[in-house]
């Protein structure tokens, strides 16, 4: 369990997909452009084996954005894209309507 502080501390905005490719030298991962609004950021997914990379671009995702930066095969993310897990497969997680990129998810 956490505490209704430790939640406040997660900071969930809306990222719209720019650009997606698979990481050389990974059969698993994607790096994606994202646009936060006042910002771009790159984001590493463990998500290959389930989409093409296109399958990403134009979507908007929640994102949370204040996880600490992690290399994986040497490419930095900067972020985590937050997304269902349905018997070990991803669902991503679409607004219902048009959002702003930058949006912040409460």
């Amino acid at each position: 369990m956490i505490t209704f502080e430790d939640f406040k501390k997660l900071e969930i905005r809306i990222g719209k997909i720019l650009m997606a490719e698979k990481v050389k030298g990974s059969d698993k991962l994607i790096k994606l452009e994202v646009d936060l609004g006042k910002e771009k950021r790159q984001i590493i997914v463990g998500m290959a084996e389930f989409f093409e990379p296109n399958y990403f671009i134009g979507k908007s995702l929640p994102i949370l954005v204040n996880l600490e930066p992690k290399e994986f095969q040497g490419v930095k993310s900067q972020g985590m894209v937050l997304a269902a897990d349905v018997d070990g497969k991803p669902i991503l997680l679409l607004p219902e309507k048009e959002v702003p990129a930058g949006s912040i998810v409460k």
